[in-house]
């Protein structure tokens, strides 16, 4: 146990097994980017199509997230990232042995699902276990297995890169053998305590709290939970829009909306043909991925050290102001042809203030500002909302590009993240040191 009679071990290590989605996450989102230049050929693809197959992964996300939430609520969080495992490690395999573009489409797809139900539980679990002193860097761990995979991910594409024009199907199918991890360590984790009491299973909800932070934690833990729950209804839809819900749901969905709209993920997933632009050849564009996810992931770390000292809502304006300044400047780099050392330069900026802000505090917030009674379901809504911006970014972008030039949609998500903004400057309240309990005045008095 620790000083502060929390067992830190423990909470660490459920947290760690639970963010160990976010690894798959990170795996399917980051694996396009090394397979695009080989898809491009294999498949034919035109900008469209192009973008819809680089999208469909955020259309399946969207229905990951539904079936989340009511496999969330109804059946427990443990039973829905367990689903989650073995949906990462089928669609793995199946996108590894497409044969044509419809295959593969309805494979990535369901590799989607996937991601969709552990965007929505992994973080949502995490909150529920933490105590309140250490929440914003437990669900940030999330944050930084989903980074994690990213750089993992395109560091294995690099290494494959060479190894003909069937290397994309070693870099898709790889994908299941950290699924199988993630499945056998959810095997072991307990159930969420909240969950728990909130059946009335309260039994076993205080001896899951009893481990993390023993008799006292257990009763003040209890106590708010089912004062949190008094009079409370079955979760519907319609509950999201109460007076004393609704404005969290709005900063959900803006927050959400804003993270994918605020355009840093067709870096991420266009990489190649960003640097394509400024004559970079394949090895140089495959390189520039793997800077990408060191600095993405040296950066998360930054984040975590930071989200429960500084804050909440000053990373997410710094982080907005931020990414809207580098954007005008990549936008000019892009329109000049510099060279793609320049060009690394920035983008590799740009990389480090979203992963220090946007990136991983959504998450923490999204975890955080529900009511106990709804936070499945409002957290399903709201993380539908991002994947649904998450589709429009990567879908529109090669459509974009073709039509206005590489450097013109960086110019739009420049002036998206100065409403940003002012929406974050208006909107949000700082949520640091607060149970989840506590949070519910706070946000249902916004």
């Amino acid at each position: 146990m620790a000083k502060t009679g929390l067992n830190a071990n423990y909470i660490f290590g459920i947290a760690f097994i639970s963010a160990l989605g976010g690894y798959l996450f990170g795996f399917d989102f980051a694996v396009i980017s090394g397979t695009l230049p080989f898809l491009r050929g294999y498949f034919g693809l035109t900008a469209w199509w192009e973008g819809f197959l680089t999208g469909s992964l955020a259309l399946g996300c969207m229905l990951g997230c539904v079936l989340a939430g009511n496999l969330a609520d109804r059946y427990g969080r443990k039973p829905g990232l367990m689903v989650a495992a073995l949906i990462f490690a089928l669609s793995s395999l199946g996108m590894a042995f497409s044969s044509t573009l419809p295959v593969f489409i309805t494979m990535r797809f369901v590799a989607g699902i996937g991601v969709g139900m552990a965007s929505t539980l992994s973080p949502l679990y995490i909150a529920e276990i933490s105590p309140a002193e250490v929440r914003g860097r437990n669900v940030s761990i999330n944050q930084l297995t989903i980074v994690i995979g990213i750089l993992i991910t395109n560091l294995v594409n690099y290494a494959l890169a060479d190894n003909g024009p069937d290397a994309w199907r070693w870099m898709f199918g790889l994908g299941a053998v950290p699924s199988a991890g993630f499945l056998l360590g959810v095997f072991w984790l307990p159930e969420s305590p909240r969950w728990l009491v909130q059946k009335g299973r309260v039994q076993e909800g205080e001896t899951i709290l009893r481990r993390i932070g023993g008799e006292s934690f257990v009763k003040q833990t209890v106590t708010a939970i089912n004062r949190s729950m008094e009079g409370a209804e079955k979760p519907s839809l319609s509950m999201l829009l109460e007076q004393g819900v609704r404005p969290a749901v709005i900063v959900g969905i803006g927050l959400a909306v804003l993270q994918q709209l605020c355009g840093i993920n067709v870096v991420f997933n266009y990489t190649s043909t960003i640097f394509e632009t400024v004559g970079a050849n394949l090895d140089r564009q495959l390189f520039e991925t793997v800077a990408i996810g060191i600095v993405n992931l040296v950066f998360t770390l930054v984040a975590m050290w930071q989200v429960d000292k500084l804050g909440r809502k000053p990373l997410m304006l710094i982080g907005t102001l931020g990414l809207a300044v580098l954007y005008v400047v990549i936008a000019v780099l892009l329109k000049t042809g510099a060279s793609s050392g320049l060009l690394s330069v920035f983008v590799l900026l740009a990389i480090s203030v979203y992963a220090t802000s946007l990136a991983p505090i959504t998450w923490v917030l999204i975890s955080e500002i529900f009511p106990n009674r709804v936070r499945g379901l409002a957290s399903s809504v709201a993380i539908l909302a991002l994947w649904g911006a998450y589709f429009i970014l990567v879908f529109t972008f090669p459509i974009l590009a073709e039509q206005l030039g590489t450097y013109g949609p960086f110019g739009l998500y420049a002036v998206i993240c100065l409403v940003g903004f002012w929406f974050v400057r208006r909107n949000v309240r700082e949520t640091k040191g607060k149970t989840l309990e506590e949070l519910e005045d706070t946000f249902t008095a916004h």
